[in-house]
């Protein structure tokens, strides 16, 4: 039986206050992209009603190989709230997860609204600061696997970030050196051109995307690019960091 758009959202929201593993939703039903992105904004609507506070947005796909494997041409996006942000050298507690993995980025401060797409022209005027940061994933369904479909409708798997020291945003960003350490050693490692060819083609793309769809971009939001390596999984006692040339690092602990 196929279940309403609010009836998955509560499902989802449900499945991440109490970190259960569930079932992939487009098992059971058909589900469109515009339906997902629909089941999204209605579970992050649940936490905004909780007091939580949307703060920003994050990109997902910016790899060019990964949006070949999923038989994409464009970004995906996922929303950021308070409750998800952590400071740098915080405790993540495993246990308010299913199996999460941090992923080394790059964050954007918005610094006025977007009023609609960008050029590269138009970026001094509306990005103030740039930081690295990390971004904690965290697929609700089993086994870490899922559709298209089934990802955009749980945030884009996105349920925490934490962001680094503030920096002018004149970097260009060209060939930089990003990596993720955990215990001192770095276990992924890749370049800013790993993201969509330079971060900020993927917040200039944000830009088109989100004045299609509606979305504002206001002053004081965060966006994260994208990954620029692979995801790694997390466990107890681990010591997280990401570096990125000129931009120093950011960390967390793992509990």
């Amino acid at each position: 039986m196929s279940k309403s758009i609010l009836e998955l959202a509560k499902h989802l929201d449900s499945a991440a206050i109490n970190a259960d593993a569930v079932p992939q939703i487009s098992i059971d039903q058909e589900l469109s992209i515009a339906d997902a992105y629909k089941v999204q904004v209605a579970s992050i609507d649940q936490r905004l009603a909780r007091e939580e506070e949307l703060l920003g947005y994050k990109m997902g796909f910016t790899s060019k190989a990964k949006m070949e494997q999923m038989g994409v041409h464009e970004l995906i996006w996922g929303r950021l709230t308070s409750n998800m942000e952590l400071k740098d050298g915080d405790a993540l507690e495993l246990s308010k997860y299913v199996h999460p993995r941090a992923e080394p980025e790059v964050a954007f401060r918005i610094s006025q609204d977007i009023p609609g797409a960008l050029t590269e022209a138009d970026i001094p005027n509306y990005v103030d600061a740039v930081c690295v940061a990390i971004e904690i994933i965290d697929s609700r369904y089993k086994n870490f696997k899922f559709s298209l479909e089934d990802v955009i409708a749980d945030n884009c798997s996105s349920t925490g970030y934490v962001l680094g020291e503030w920096l002018t945003a004149e970097n260009k960003f060209d060939s930089l050196s990003i990596s993720l350490k955990v215990n001192g050693e770095a276990v992924q490692s890749g370049s800013t051109d790993d993201i969509l060819g330079n971060p900020w083609n993927s917040f200039l793309e944000a830009t088109r995307i989100f004045k299609r769809e509606g979305i504002e971009l206001k002053k004081g939001m965060v966006l994260l690019a994208g990954a620029a390596t692979p995801a790694v999984f997390l466990k107890a006692g681990d010591e997280v960091k990401a570096t990125c040339d000129g931009m120093g690092e950011v960390g967390l602990l793992v509990k």
